[in-house]
């Protein structure tokens, strides 16, 4: 299983940015993807899961209301849509599969028990 993160970038405080997860190889049917950052000297945090199975959605406590996340699973793909973006979103955003449906965000926030992960994108927004 392979992951493909795209987009990210840079913004200003207010600004909106949106990053695509593309998961390739067998997943079967029963997957979450989530969406973690980390900050240089900080642990990785959760921000966003959603489940194939039936689309349930986490947010972290941090971006509820600002980011959204969706998914195309007819081509495998997951999307963060991010609003209103802070200077404190700043980060490196990774996305990552668990081949489950028996996992939740809020019980492993910096997600060591995901299966395999992307490479790393940049958001960097600025004051």
């Amino acid at each position: 299983v392979q992951l493909q993160a795209s987009g990210g970038g840079s913004v200003q405080a207010g600004g909106t940015l949106s990053l695509s997860c593309e998961v390739s190889g067998e997943t079967y049917d029963d997957y979450i993807i989530g969406w973690f950052r980390q900050v240089p000297g900080r642990e990785r945090e959760g921000v966003s899961s959603i489940s194939s199975r039936d689309g349930n959605q986490y947010y972290a406590d941090s971006v509820k209301g600002r980011f959204t996340v969706s998914s195309d699973i007819a081509v495998k793909t997951v999307h963060l849509k991010m609003n209103n973006l802070r200077p404190e979103d700043t980060a490196v955003y990774y996305c990552a599969v668990i081949l489950t449906g028996e996992w939740r965000m809020s019980e492993d926030t910096e997600g060591d028990g995901m299966d395999y992960w992307g490479k790393g994108t940049q958001v960097t927004v600025s004051s």
